[in-house]
């Protein structure tokens, strides 16, 4: 059994306010699906983009250095690459911001090549209620660690969810890293 990668401490809460800040001047845009034609929302979010370029070069290092790593010890997944940008996500409790579960990697384009999802706790726990970043591995669902800075690595086919927020804002930081389909 493949399990997540957990680094309690990744970025310092200092590093997450500037990522936040970056983001928030870059503006975020409605990032909604809906399921089919039932009209059920399957996320409701807010989303911003980071492209690799001179403001934001010491993300990309950072966690390009950490994807290599712990896939050498941990995954030993076959990537070859970075291929999109860096998504920061605003879930807020005024919206009912959620993501129901789903998993990163199916058909289309990009998600057929998605091997690795990576996610950085932006916020501070206290800051916001709900928001809980879950996921399911062999069918035992677990929560991933709230602390700010926090850094999760797993398998793009894994099932996991954003519950919904009940008060405040919460901001992540998600890249997929892709390599040849699984076989």
């Amino acid at each position: 059994m493949i399990t997540p990668y957990y680094q309690e401490v990744f970025f310092t809460p200092a590093e997450c306010r500037d990522i936040i800040a970056t983001a928030e001047r870059k503006q975020f845009q409605e990032a909604r699906l809906v399921k089919g034609h039932f009209d059920e929302d399957i996320r409701i979010v807010h989303t911003a983009w980071l492209d690799d370029e001179e403001e934001t070069a010491w993300i990309f290092r950072r966690l390009f250095d950490l994807v290599l790593k712990t896939n050498r010890q941990h995954f030993q997944f076959h990537l070859d690459a970075f291929a999109e940008r860096i998504q920061i996500a605003r879930y807020d409790a005024c919206l009912g911001s959620h993501f129901d579960w789903h998993a990163d990697w199916g058909t289309g384009n990009f998600a057929s090549k998605r091997k690795l999802t990576l996610i950085v706790q932006l916020s501070d726990p206290a800051s916001y209620q709900g928001g809980l970043l879950c996921y399911n591995v062999a069918g035992v669902e677990e929560t991933a660690s709230t602390t700010m800075g926090s850094v999760i690595l797993f398998p793009s086919f894994v099932l996991h969810k954003v519950s919904q927020m009940t008060s405040g804002l919460r901001y992540s930081l998600t890249t997929w890293i892709h390599g040849p389909a699984f076989t």
